[in-house]
């Protein structure tokens, strides 16, 4: 049974529901979700808030978290996953943040710098990834096996 389909399979066990707010992997992880048979009884919502302005105003990140902190961040991976949650109603929430590249990275923020959250009930876990950055694909996908990793390990 491949990664997605035991959190597919766990969630439906312990009858759980999960959000997703993605960033830079774009709904790579909602594609990994929905792809197995059954995910629709499990799987609520998932938003690709790909610019600062859908963190804002959909998210309802502020303002002051993203020019202070950046969208890249701790800060705003918090607001985002905490959010979704109350957005989404759900249970368990994931939310994804990152840069990967080929541009867009700095000597504090480089390419491959990923920060995943996981909600599940009360109990939040902010992820600090850096990829190695071998492009921006392997990095998406690096992201979202990482987060289904963490997400198993959180829904257990």
């Amino acid at each position: 049974m491949s990664l997605n389909q035991k959190i597919v399979s766990l969630l439906r066990r312990k009858k759980l529901k999960i959000a997703v707010a993605e960033s830079c992997t774009g709904g790579m992880l909602s594609n990994t979700i929905t792809s197995v048979s059954g995910s629709s009884k499990v799987f609520t919502l998932g938003l690709v808030t790909y610019s600062n302005q859908a963190k804002i105003s959909i998210l309802k990140v502020p303002k002051k978290i993203i020019s202070k902190y950046g969208a890249v961040s701790v800060q705003c991976c918090l607001a985002m996953v905490n959010n979704l949650s109350k957005i989404s109603k759900t249970k368990s929430c994931v939310s994804i943040t990152g840069i990967a590249g080929p541009k867009g990275g700095s000597k504090q923020k480089p390419v491959g710098l990923v920060y995943i959250g996981i909600k599940v009930g009360k109990k939040v876990v902010i992820n600090k990834c850096n990829f190695r950055n071998k492009g921006r694909l392997f990095i998406q996908k690096q992201t979202v096996k990482k987060t289904l990793c963490l997400l198993l390990k959180l829904i257990k």
